[in-house]
């Protein structure tokens, strides 16, 4: 190999790669086939292959499995995972995911869709897929992996979201899909330490468009994302921030209660989607 071709090589390798390489490396010195990591994993052979690759995005429990399999791993796998799972994302939106992670409260509004840390994966594979993107399967385990924030075991994120009226009304995949969505939805509402509120549709525009969150830490500043075509911009000055908080407040006074949102999208769940 010339000089240039192995500076490519070492330049194509990512974190993702990397954990596939270390997997395959542990499975074969300890003579374990993929059908056994497999069923250690609970997953398919043809899953095990692609993450071996570097092709498909671990879940932490397949981290987990590797190191309950693998002799003398010690939670290397587990914590390898986070550094892999960081490849599942587009580079823009990589640091946010990070910010995400460490946040202890989380805010979010969407006007259209559901946000993705409350997608359920039939709704996020849905969504994800309009846009046609050539790693669907990585991009909803990211997705559905950064939930993590919200039950982890040690301080979990509190979530605070609200949502137009359409957001509940515009079909995403089919009814079951809708259905299990909503169900999700009222659980999160239902959780003493999360909010859920719904702006009703009463035929006149609040004015916000574009969905936006805000990211509050225990020793840190809030961070503003805003959620765009063809990407999402984090805005952490303080007059942008301040801003998004009292755009967020306004949003609160104009959404129904907690107990009369959840009411809607019992609603609408049977109205629409049994």
């Amino acid at each position: 190999m010339t000089v240039e071709a192995e500076k490519a090589d070492q330049a194509a390798e990512t974190p993702l790669t990397f954990f596939g390489k270390e997997v395959v490396v542990e499975r074969k010195r300890w003579g374990i086939t993929r059908e056994q990591l497999a069923s250690q994993a609970a997953c398919g052979y043809s899953l095990v292959a692609k993450i071996e690759q570097g092709t498909r995005t671990p879940s932490l429990e397949f981290a987990r499995a590797c190191d309950q399999l693998f002799p003398g791993s010690e939670g290397r796998f587990e914590r390898l995972w986070p550094l892999a799972l960081r490849f599942a994302f587009p580079p823009w939106f990589r640091r946010y995911v990070e910010l995400e992670w460490k946040a202890s409260v989380v805010r979010m509004f969407h006007p259209q869709l559901m946000p993705g840390l409350v997608q359920t994966e039939g709704y996020a594979r849905a969504v994800l897929r309009t846009g046609r993107p050539s790693n669907l399967e990585s991009l909803v385990t990211g997705r559905i992996e950064r939930q993590r924030i919200l039950d982890r075991e040690e301080n979990p994120a509190r979530l605070w979201v609200i949502l137009n009226e359409a957001a509940l009304t515009n079909q995403v995949g089919s009814t079951e899909i809708m259905r299990a969505q909503l169900a999700h939805l009222l659980t999160l509402a239902e959780t003493p330490r999360h909010r859920v509120q719904v702006v009703p549709d009463e035929g006149q525009h609040h004015g916000w468009a574009s969905p936006f969150g805000i990211l509050s830490f225990d020793d840190d500043s809030d961070v503003v994302h805003v959620d765009g075509f063809p990407r999402g911009y984090l805005l952490a000055e303080t007059e942008d921030v301040l801003k998004a908080s009292d755009a967020y407040d306004l949003l609160v006074a104009l959404a129904l209660s907690p107990d009369k949102s959840a009411a809607l999208i019992n609603s609408i769940q049977k109205e629409r989607y049994s």
